[in-house]
């Protein structure tokens, strides 16, 4: 399965100019079967989300459906929902034949007051899309190995982010760690860019399940990396060296 990762700057609270440069992205980015953007694409990482945040079938949804049609590929991108009174960070993975996965984001990063704001995600989601299964996740979710553990139920794990760029030695050193304890594909996308209280540069990488980087896109410019996820090889490296067998069992 090929994989695109998208790494974009964004303009603060523009949801139309965001949308049209995801699109753009897409267009010129190599066909691909899944293309992954950061979270908040169409915002930024807005924590106060009233006036901001879309409905559930909003705008962008029917855009990221359209497009997921006219590639024949998911997108898949997170951003501020509103249900009823309560706002969701949330994940959607939009397949071509209009299949939708959400995930709204468990661990809301109460360093900035996503917490205040947003209200908690209450399951792990995974989707299968052309063979391979595939765990959603958000940011800072990448802190929380409990939560993420490979219970043999994934075979890649993507964390779409707003990471900035003081602590990305800490976000490189976790999607290294995912990868190997869980013997999976990771793929992290974060954005670039500014906006009122942090600087991003980037860093998005697709890592292998030894920790190997397969992609990884230069800090500080826009980017589009397409990989290949090879099933048969993952498949071969967990049968010659088991070591999900020893796992603790774990209940979240």
């Amino acid at each position: 399965m090929k994989t695109t990762i998208l790494q974009m700057d964004m303009v603060w609270k523009d949801r139309s100019g965001n949308v049209k440069k995801a699109d753009a992205m897409i267009n010129n980015a190599p066909e691909s079967d899944l293309y992954i953007l950061p979270e908040m694409f169409t915002t930024g990482f807005v924590t106060e989300p009233e006036g901001i945040a879309e409905d559930e079938d909003g705008d962008t949804l029917r855009w990221m459906r359209r497009k997921a049609t006219e590639k024949g590929a998911a997108i898949a991108g997170s951003m501020a929902i509103r249900c009823g009174n309560s706002f969701f960070n949330r994940l959607y993975f939009v397949k071509p034949d209009g299949e939708i996965a959400t995930y709204d984001k468990r661990h809301l990063f109460s360093y900035a007051g996503e917490n205040l704001h947003y209200t908690r995600g209450k399951e792990r989601v995974v989707t299968e899309w052309r063979g391979v299964r595939i765990l959603l996740q958000v940011c800072y979710d990448l802190r929380f190995p409990v939560f993420g553990r490979n219970r043999g139920d994934y075979d890649m794990a993507i964390y779409v982010a707003s990471w900035p760029t003081s602590r990305i030695n800490v976000w490189n050193t976790l999607l290294h760690a995912r990868a190997i304890e869980n013997q999976c594909y990771v793929a992290g996308v974060n954005r670039i860019g500014r906006d009122p209280d942090c600087e991003y540069c980037g860093n998005s990488l697709v890592a292998d399940p030894y920790g190997n980087d397969m992609a990884i896109c230069k800090n500080g410019e826009e980017c589009a990396a397409t990989v290949e996820i090879d099933m048969e090889k993952l498949s071969a490296f967990q049968k010659k060296f088991p070591v999900m067998n020893d796992a603790d069992i774990i209940h979240v």
